[in-house]
């Protein structure tokens, strides 16, 4: 395949012109009027077929600049290259002129002096072949390839490949969505140093697709990072920018065509409108954000001429002239023509505003095309050498905007709402038999006569129909990993809780005071939102050491909860990650022992990670996590109880507990599953099963687990997330919550008052005092099912307990919404 390819190295350039700074042009940008030829009629093999352009015709050019790849969890070693290509929705390529690659930007970035504290370090010489390659048999373009030899390798291969996309002037502006696909290939390392691309062994490793809404087709500048797949975890940084413009760089005359113009005229003259006004909006954030004016528009004519009265009337823009720079050109009337239309939703056109457009003559609707795809041509030149100046704080500043509006952007499947918990569950210890049947339950809000498991999945099946019902609109790229199938992305309830209730020294102190005392719930800081770091000691210079500790479950690997470690290290590329081996194959003896071998090997790695801090100032600050699944959380909570650990409890930071049985596995529903830890108790003599039914011991306050929770094994955190699935058959759905069910609410037996003491020991740990406010969530997460149908995993329950492992999107949902906890 790769032998086929053509090496593109130069191209003919006007070095004058500000696009044609030092760099590599791609003669494919005539192809787009040679395809569009290709239907006028037979020609003579091998001739070359150029057109004329229509009066109107319009390209919409979809800029996209390659900044660095990030290896984040590749498997392999060997020779990697990305493969990107844009095409139209499927459905919508009827007829249609494809998209190709038209120019090629190689940014070098020895030779970019205003930024040189920005400029990319080469690739270099031992771990890049060849450069950048554009396959004319499918419209492609390939990166240079690359060597990947380590993980958290970095490759900055910096370029900028811009597609065209044309529309003749009877199509007008497109009316359907552009798929940008990027595909990863792979070859195994060549021995003899061979080229990639005549390696016979090449493969297409994973794929990820971007759909572009064709209201973004108009005009966008935006961030859009590419992870490929599960097992193909990377990070390419790269951002995406769009602009809409007057196809070719001839000048066309005034004179109206013999044909007149096209019925589209209109709505191609309204969509140049809307990418002049957008691309200004955006010039003017970047240059605030990068703190340096565009000198190329000093004295630009960004004037409509007598068109800028057919403008709804607006105050000038705020300092505008930090961007372009005063003169006496019209650089006031920046909004441009028929701002207020195209600000509606929908693009909802304003009847007037639109009449006045359609009023024009023919003559005024042409020149008014001309003006306004004159300056375009201005301003979209002006952007290219801006970026080019500036491609990193460019970069920073749209990653910062895309990471803000995560949470808004996600929203669709998460929902968010304040729970009041209880103070405490509460049985009387009197000799009344009235009384030590009774359960006094303390500021609660849920209704327990209600199935909170049934609740819970009604609850996010009734949120998925609507998601499907749901006709989303948005000017924002769309990840297809997770707007493919909207209705099919889990659904992720949070309920969200600020503790700072003091513990209670004694149930009677509690049933006194109960009444005068409230929770204060107050939602976690969101994105965007910024708190004060406290430092509290160590060297001066010294650097924070933010280590995460990942920690499997029942005969799990260590490698189990890498989804969620890559999540993490997108959040927070400077963590230092544990994924725990020391009690892989090791789950099924004694959970002490357990916790044991854990603390031990925590301790080992805190260590030699403090230690490396020392040669660069030392560690002046340690935040320490832990994330569990299942029964991990049971070895985290009894780690953090060792000797050992006791050091590093003050520097406990987020505990992420992803569907762990912290109350054992007392009033399960699950009578599958209660019979199968019953014949592991039976035939394998399994300890830990034991611990977790409370069968250890005859007396139950003799247990593992009552024991466990009566030490302080939570309190010293500052944030506390437990992630639960009411779909999820292997951990009980309160144990997982830490809260009471019905079961236990109707027993009057010893049982329930052992499981009531239980449950209040591990909520006073959550509510102990703290110099901080401690965040406490509740996140309840509901996978989609329909396509695994009705089999024995889906019905025991295993189906979701491992969809936790096998999938992150929940974890993107729930990070993302509140990134300060998880760095």
């Amino acid at each position: 395949m790769y032998g086929r390819m053509k090496c593109l190295i130069g191209g003919a350039v006007d070095q004058g012109s500000p696009r044609g700074a030092a760099r590599r042009v791609s003669p494919a940008f005539g192809r787009v009027h040679n395809a569009a030829a290709a239907a006028a009629g037979p020609r003579e093999k091998g001739a070359i077929c150029f057109r004329p352009p229509e009066v109107m015709e319009t390209v919409h050019e979809v800029a996209v600049y390659i900044h660095r790849f990030h290896n984040l969890d590749l498997f392999q070693q060997g020779w990697y290259q990305m493969k990107i290509s844009a095409t139209w929705e499927e459905g919508a390529t009827g007829g249609k002129t494809p998209a190709s690659p038209a120019r090629v930007v190689q940014y070098e970035g020895a030779s970019i002096s205003p930024d040189v504290d920005c400029a990319a370090p080469d690739v270099g010489a031992d771990d890049a072949l060849g450069i950048w390659r554009i396959d004319d048999a499918d419209n492609s373009f390939y990166t240079q390839p690359f060597r990947i030899k380590y993980a958290r390798q970095d490759i900055y291969l910096s370029v900028m490949v811009s597609f065209n996309i044309l529309n003749t002037e009877v199509e007008g502006p497109a009316a359907s969505a552009v798929i940008l696909k990027y595909e990863l290939v792979y070859a195994p390392t060549l021995e003899n140093g061979s080229d990639i691309q005549a390696s016979s062994v090449t493969s297409s490793a994973a794929m990820h697709e971007f759909r572009i809404p064709c209201r973004a087709l108009l005009g966008l500048h935006s961030y859009c990072p590419v992870h490929f797949d599960a097992f193909h975890a990377v990070l390419v940084d790269l951002t995406l920018h769009i602009v809409y413009l007057k196809a070719g760089a001839s000048k066309l005359s005034l004179k109206i065509p013999d044909q007149g113009l096209s019925p589209a005229s209109h709505q191609i003259v309204k969509a140049l409108l809307a990418s002049r006004e957008t691309l200004l909006e955006e010039l003017k954030k970047m240059s605030d954000a990068v703190g340096k004016a565009i000198e190329d528009l000093d004295g630009a004519d960004l004037n409509l001429g007598k068109y800028e009265s057919l403008q709804p009337s607006k105050s000038v823009q705020p300092d505008s002239g930090k961007v372009f720079p005063v003169t006496t050109k019209g650089v006031g009337h920046l909004a441009g023509i028929l701002h207020d239309f195209l600000e509606r939703p929908n693009d909802v056109v304003d009847g007037t505003s639109d009449g006045m457009l359609y009023a024009l003559s023919s003559e005024e609707l042409l020149e008014l095309f001309l003006t306004v795809s004159s300056q375009l041509s201005v301003l979209w030149n002006a952007f290219l050498k801006f970026h080019r100046m500036n491609k990193t704080k460019i970069l920073d500043y749209l990653r910062d905007i895309w990471a803000i509006d995560r949470k808004a952007e996600w929203s669709i499947w998460t929902n968010y709402s304040r729970i009041e918990i209880p103070h405490r569950y509460l049985r009387s210890m009197s000799d009344d038999s009235s009384h030590r049947q009774s359960l006094l339950r303390v500021s609660g809000s849920r209704k327990f006569h209600e199935d909170p498991v049934q609740n819970s999945s009604s609850r996010a099946e009734l949120h998925r129909k609507s998601i499907a019902q749901m006709k989303i609109n948005t000017r924002s790229v769309q990840d297809m990993h997770i707007y493919a199938d909207p209705s099919r992305v889990p659904v992720v309830l949070i309920e969200q809780h600020l503790m700072v209730v003091p513990q209670h020294a004694s149930s009677k102190d509690l049933a006194t005071n109960s009444l005068e005392q409230k929770d204060t719930i107050v939602l976690p800081k969101l994105q965007g939102e910024s708190s004060a770091l406290k430092i509290t000691g160590g060297k001066k210079g010294g650097r924070v050491l933010r280590a995460v500790i990942f920690v499997h479950g029942f005969q799990g690997h260590h490698l189990d909860l890498r989804l969620v470690r890559n999540q993490w290290l997108l959040l927070d590329p400077g963590a230092e990650c544990l994924m725990s081996e020391a009690n892989e194959d090791k789950t099924s003896g004694d959970f002490k022992e357990m916790g044991g071998r854990l603390a031990g090997e925590a301790v080992a790695f805190l260590k030699k990670k403090v230690d490396k801090l020392a040669r660069y100032g030392g560690c002046k600050e340690l935040k320490l996590s832990f994330v569990g699944h299942s029964i991990g959380n049971v070895i985290i909570r009894s780690a953090l109880a060792d000797p050992a650990l006791q050091p590093y409890l003050k520097n406990l930071y987020t505990y992420m507990s992803i569907s762990g049985p912290h109350l054992g596995y007392w009033y399960s529903s699950n009578s599958l599953f209660n019979s199968g830890l019953w014949l592991l108790k039976k035939l394998k003599g399994t300890q830990c099963i034991h611990q977790l039914t409370f069968s250890d011991d005859q007396d139950p306050q003799n247990t593992f687990f009552y024991k466990l929770c009566k030490l302080k094994t939570l309190e010293n955190f500052k944030n506390i997330i437990l992630l639960s699935s009411p779909q999820d058959g292997y951990v009980p759905y309160h144990s997982a919550r830490i809260e009471l069910c019905p079961a236990a609410s109707s027993d009057n037996s010893r049982k329930g008052q052992v499981f009531t003491e239980m449950l209040n020991n591990c909520l006073d740990q959550i509510r102990a005092p703290s110099s901080e406010t401690r965040i406490f969530m509740r996140c309840d997460v509901n996978f989609d099912q329909s396509a695994q149908g009705r089999n024995l995993n889906t019905m025991i329950g295993r189906a979701a307990h491992i969809e936790f492992l096998e999938t992150d999107i929940y974890a993107k949902f729930i990070m993302w919404s509140f990134p300060e906890l998880f760095r």
